[in-house]
């Protein structure tokens, strides 16, 4: 999996067009739109090639418009604060003219202070449990949604999402990382683990009610997508990425996530809004009001 480690790198190497202007390009130009986890990501990038100061601790962001896989993303970084404990930035991604995604995010000088963490869950270890199986063509999901497809090694604990036929599930859980190393830039490591936690999070709505990410009676989209970055952390060693969806109403489902090192150590939250509809006259395999819906 070495070249798709250094193609996710590469995506992730944003070009200096400006002073406070970057612009990134997409991995596959096949997908319909470009994949919300990586232009959450470059913005991400983009806002640290301009910090001095601190590391991230936050992000808060929005998807505007369906990104263009086949055309470069100009990231515009606004410097709205430096000050001595934090630094803020704003970022706004744009194509054909038009913003598709803005973010904002703060970085934070590491200071001493209270200690605390609720237990992480009890799960088997990720060597003994095996990888996760390569959608078939017939499964009707995108090879895009295949982790191992970006340079991500990954041990799924729970039921591989493109293998539920029905059965409602209240969490997901897998183990999740780079599958080499990718150097000692914090930042580059927050950036892949921002990229990753895109990639299965909408899935905890649909489990609720046993549907498959590949249903095709169903359209989503990610809304919006926050994390809190806790503790320093490793994109290329074992992580637990842990995530459950609370609530869902109006064709919205809300998914929260939590990050564990291997050690247990809680390093990184996660919070989305996605947008998941029922394409008229179709009925996926499992109905809203399944007993997935009260677990």
């Amino acid at each position: 999996m070495g070249a798709q480690v250094a193609e996710l790198l590469h995506l992730l190497d944003l070009e200096a067009v400006e002073v406070n202007i970057f612009r990134g390009v997409s991995l596959d130009p096949d997908r319909i739109r470009v994949f919300g986890g990586q232009v959450a990501a470059q913005a991400l990038v983009a806002a640290g090639r301009t910090v001095t100061r601190g590391r991230v601790h936050s992000l808060h962001s929005y998807f505007l418009r369906p990104g263009d896989p086949k055309s470069p993303i100009l990231y515009e970084v606004d410097r709205i604060r430096d000050g001595r404990s934090f630094t803020t930035r704003r970022v706004v991604a744009i194509q054909h003219g038009e913003a598709i995604f803005n973010l904002q995010c703060s970085f934070h000088a590491d200071e001493e202070g209270l200690e605390h963490q609720d237990r992480a869950p009890d799960v088997p270890r990720p060597e003994t449990l095996e990888p996760s199986r390569r959608p078939a063509p017939d499964d009707g999901l995108a090879l895009a949604r295949y982790p191992e497809a970006y340079g991500l090694e990954v041990r799924f604990v729970t039921e591989l999402p493109w293998d539920r036929r029905g059965e409602p599930h209240d969490k997901e859980q897998l183990w999740l990382r780079a599958a080499s190393s990718v150097g000692d830039d914090a930042i580059l490591h927050a950036a892949i683990v921002t990229f990753a936690s895109d990639l299965t999070l909408v899935d905890s709505i649909l489990q609720r009610h046993g549907i498959s990410p590949a249903d095709p009676a169903l359209a989503g989209a990610s809304l919006d997508h926050c994390m809190w970055f806790h503790r320093a952390f490793r994109a290329d060693e074992w992580l637990l990425y842990d995530h459950r969806s609370p609530v869902a109403h109006g064709a919205r489902g809300l998914a929260q996530g939590a990050v564990y090192d291997d050690a247990g150590i809680h390093v990184a939250s996660v919070v989305q809004e996605g947008l998941v509809r029922i394409r008229p006259g179709a009925a996926p395999a499992a109905r809203p009001g399944s007993p997935g819906a009260t677990t």
